[in-house]
């Protein structure tokens, strides 16, 4: 399951219009002024060189957080640049600061005229009811849904089975809570038998991961204390750290989280303190190499083939409107990747044992439950 889907890839900027851009406060360094008049101006457009007929124009309408979150948008972004490899595309990106924008900048790429956009990405759960208001304006649209779904003909909507993959973590860190190990500057607390969760907002989405990380934990840890915490942020890492802190204080050796930008926190913090943490959505071992000597693996929802695979679904005629994909262990949609640091110094009889527990869920054999309530 630990494939790598690294690309080298060649982008060339170019002039973009027709769309508004505002800079999510996350450290993202592609931007373009707002610009409402379709008058071009120089943006964060990337394409290949034009090679036959026109150009498939894409739109990126990314969560809130934006790019540079190491995570979740940033790998939608990487998904459209590697896409960019393979087809002939232009693409351009939005960052909307709040959620209150997400149906203006929609709306912007779907009104467009120079250029005319062919695909548009609402990358994010949050972004339904956005969607949901203005996808049925625009029927022939090709609007792709990353994270949740509707039941709409004109949008393709793909989604994961996090818990799966948070089984995975949840498995690693009830079983190595329990033993005496180190690796880098961190090691395990032989005093507790503790792990810890932070989730960015508390919605139904997060609480899946929640639930698939409690699940694995005391299918091998029975006697293991999870220390649940909600930051209400996806772009803070500072609270993020916070709440990281004050599980150590209680004896959390192992924190996992699925909270964005704010997630950059709980690894930062278990860095400086001597302590393992799990990333989520990227390799964050790689995308965070200051914290890479502390980060036992990341939990990676590859977003980035669901953004490849549904530009070439639209390119070749084969978009999936009206239908849910969903990516799941089975398929490698979701997987534990070990961290590119210290992955290789978990004990083998762990790895072992996630494959094996994994092998159950994948052949029906064990359901994770995507609720803590259902625990």
């Amino acid at each position: 399951m630990s494939r790598s889907y690294d690309r080298r890839a060649f982008i060339k900027g170019i002039a973009a219009s027709g769309v508004g851009v505002a800079l999510a406060g996350c450290g993202g360094n592609e931007t373009t002024e707002a610009n409402n008049d379709d008058t071009p101006a120089e943006g964060d457009s990337d394409t290949t060189e034009s090679t036959s007929g026109e150009p498939h124009n894409v739109g990126m309408v990314y969560s809130t957080g934006g790019l540079g979150d190491n995570s979740f948008n940033d790998m939608a972004n990487r998904g459209i640049k590697s896409a960019v490899e393979q087809y002939n595309i232009e693409f351009q990106n939005a960052e909307p600061e709040s959620p209150s924008e997400f149906s203006t900048f929609q709306r912007q790429f779907a009104t467009s005229s120079n250029p005319e956009y062919d695909q548009i990405f609402a990358i994010g759960f949050s972004q339904k009811s956005a969607l949901q208001e203005v996808a049925p304006d625009f029927p022939d649209m090709k609007f792709t849904f990353i994270d949740a779904t509707t039941d709409l003909d004109n949008v393709a909507n793909y989604v994961f089975n996090e818990h799966e993959g948070s089984f995975q973590a949840g498995i690693l860190a009830g079983m190595l809570t329990s033993q005496e190990f180190s690796a880098g500057p961190s090691q395990t607390n032989t005093d507790s038998n503790t792990i810890g969760f932070v989730g960015g907002k508390e919605t139904g989405l997060i609480k899946k991961f929640e639930a698939g990380y409690r699940f694995g934990a005391k299918r091998v840890n029975e006697d293991v204390d999870i220390n649940i915490a909600y930051a209400g942020s996806w772009s803070e890492p500072s609270t993020g750290q916070s709440i990281a802190n004050s599980m150590i204080d209680d004896g959390a050796d192992v924190l996992y989280h699925a909270a964005g930008g704010t997630g950059v926190g709980v690894l930062q913090a278990a860095a400086e303190r001597g302590v393992f943490g799990i990333g989520v959505d990227a390799r964050q071992s790689k995308t965070l190499t200051e914290y890479n000597g502390a980060i036992l693996g990341s939990m990676v929802k590859q977003v980035d083939e669901a953004v490849v695979t549904s530009v070439n679904n639209a390119i070749n005629g084969e978009f999936r409107g009206g239908e849910v994909v969903t990516l799941g262990l089975e398929d490698d949609g979701v997987a534990l990747l070990y961290g590119t640091e210290i992955g290789d110094q978990i004990p083998q009889e762990i790895k072992d044992e996630i494959e094996a527990q994994s092998q159950t869920v994948t052949d029906g054999d064990v359901t994770v439950p995507s609720h803590p309530d259902d625990l």
